[in-house]
């Protein structure tokens, strides 16, 4: 059919159409209207007038339960910003003119497209990343080093080396303690050099963190606060190179979380996964042993390359080939679990906002969390408040932990260190002209390492063979894509 063709069969469709009915159809000479009206919107198939009106009704349907699944109002300009998704979903239901044999979940799946080879792709890419980082520290300090021997090796030629200036005019080049315009021989020239790169290098504090600290302190002075704030955004889980074994497993999950200014969970998306590196081959052949203490229903999967049967029966994870050994020197997954619900109950941490309305004009608001899930503790807990610009700051009459006004971003930012089981609930209460809605959607960060939202952990490793234990080191973190209260 030609774009025209169906402009042509859309535009005659309001002109045809009986009201009053829930399900109806009307036909012309040449096609057949099925159309169900949705709200303020109509959803309508066209077809030929020899189809089977009963299949073309269940199709309607299916069409129909489909569209809430992606707005939440169902009107021309939620439809529009949903439109490459619907289309997509659609594309499920019907493919190149004929019904597919699909349900509501099937669909739902399909355009997920979640991808266990794309996960431990990225999760390959990330190691190599984080080897690559580790190497640029390490020639980073090493080149400081080399640095700093080289300007003690300066300073001490230069000491002895006074008498001979007069004598060595050809050679002043090469030295790279000289300065550019000569002075007599009886100044020290030499320490005056101090704003110069090398001792500007050595001025620097003595554990360079990372090679971007060491580029910057060569180039462009950048105020020590932007970098804080750059590192404070990373959670620091990882353990340190001293206590990392031969066998290394690292257990994170990240949460993504949309709750109701009212009250009510919109959606939490839990995702986790097992990561197993091994870096001496001799560790190559082995079996862990997994506890899973969740009861709140995550569903959990194995590598298509580890032993399912026995994972389920005896919950041991290793290959289905004994005497295949796993990859060595990479991240490698061998579980990885999902929970998906709308359930408040299973939030780890609940924040309640009440901004009224007062005499003057403005709000007072009052804001508190509660650990819901107090076997987990949460690290560098911040609650990002929105407030309303040019009205000044917020008069903050009481706070639990620390607070920080951004006037630049509009922010007021509520910090706790820790919230764990004897610091789970909390208030801040503060005073701001504007009106309740100025306050959402509100922003949460945590992490947490003691141990993970499921309780999912390695407790034995052994080998494959004969059994006997193997020393392993663990890792846990617990990180936050989103969590938004709108």
């Amino acid at each position: 059919m030609t774009r025209s063709r169906i402009e042509g069969l859309l535009a005659a469709f309001p002109k045809l159409m009986n009201t009053g009915k829930q399900h109806t159809f009307v036909e012309t000479e040449s096609v057949r209207y099925v159309y169900q009206p949705l709200e303020k919107m109509y959803m309508v198939l066209i077809t030929t007038k020899n189809s089977n009106i009963l299949e073309d009704l269940e199709t309607l349907r299916l069409f129909s339960r489909v569209i809430p699944e992606y707005c939440r109002v169902i009107d021309e300009t939620d439809i529009q910003d949903h439109a490459f998704e619907l289309i997509f979903a659609f594309d499920e239901v019907v493919a190149l003119g004929y019904r597919e044999s699909v349900n509501l979940a099937q669909i739902r799946t399909f355009t997920e497209m979640d991808s266990h080879e794309e996960k431990v792709f990225k999760a390959v890419r990330k190691s190599q990343e984080d080897e690559t980082k580790a190497t640029m520290r390490r020639k980073a300090k090493e080149l400081q080093q080399m640095r700093r021997d080289a300007m003690r090796g300066n300073v001490r030629m230069g000491g002895s080396s006074r008498g001979f200036g007069a004598g060595m005019d050809g050679m002043k080049s090469d030295l790279p303690t000289q300065t550019l315009a000569p002075e007599p021989a009886k100044k020290k020239s030499i320490p005056t050099r101090s704003h110069g790169k090398a001792m500007k290098l050595g001025a620097k504090s003595k554990d360079v963190d990372s090679f971007v600290d060491k580029l910057i302190s060569e180039g462009e002075q950048v105020r020590s606060g932007n970098m804080k704030s750059k590192k404070s955004d990373v959670a620091k889980t990882s353990v340190p190179t001293a206590l990392t074994e031969s066998v290394h497993i690292r257990v994170e999950e990240k949460l993504s979380v949309t709750a109701g200014r009212d009250g009510g969970l919109q959606n939490m998306l839990l995702g986790g996964m097992c990561l197993l590196r091994i870096s001496d081959g001799q560790f190559g052949c082995i079996r862990m042993k997994v506890e899973n203490n969740d009861n709140r229903g995550c569903q959990v999967q194995t590598h298509p390359n580890v032993d399912k049967k026995i994972f389920q029966a005896k919950g041991i994870v290793g290959l289905k080939s004994p005497d295949k050994p796993f990859p060595l020197k990479q991240d490698v997954g061998v579980l990885k679990w999902r929970l998906q619900t709308t359930d408040e109950s299973l939030l780890p941490l609940t924040i309640n906002c009440w901004p009224n309305e007062n005499a003057d004009g403005g709000c007072d608001v009052n804001i508190e969390y509660e650990l819901q899930l107090e076997e987990l503790e949460l690290i560098d807990v911040t609650i990002s408040i929105p407030v309303p610009s040019g009205v000044g700051a917020p008069n903050v009459a009481d706070v639990d932990g620390d607070f920080k006004h951004d006037s630049r971003k509009n922010i007021l930012e509520w910090s706790l260190p820790v919230i764990d089981a004897n610091n789970s609930s909390g208030v801040m209460e503060f005073s701001i002209a504007g009106s309740p809605d100025d306050f959402f959607p509100i922003n949460v960060s945590f992490h947490a390492t003691k141990r993970s939202y499921t309780d999912l952990q390695v407790v034995d490793v052994e080998m494959a063979g004969d059994g006997s234990p193997v020393k392993y080191s663990t890792e846990t973190a617990l990180l936050v894509e989103k969590y938004e209260i709108v």
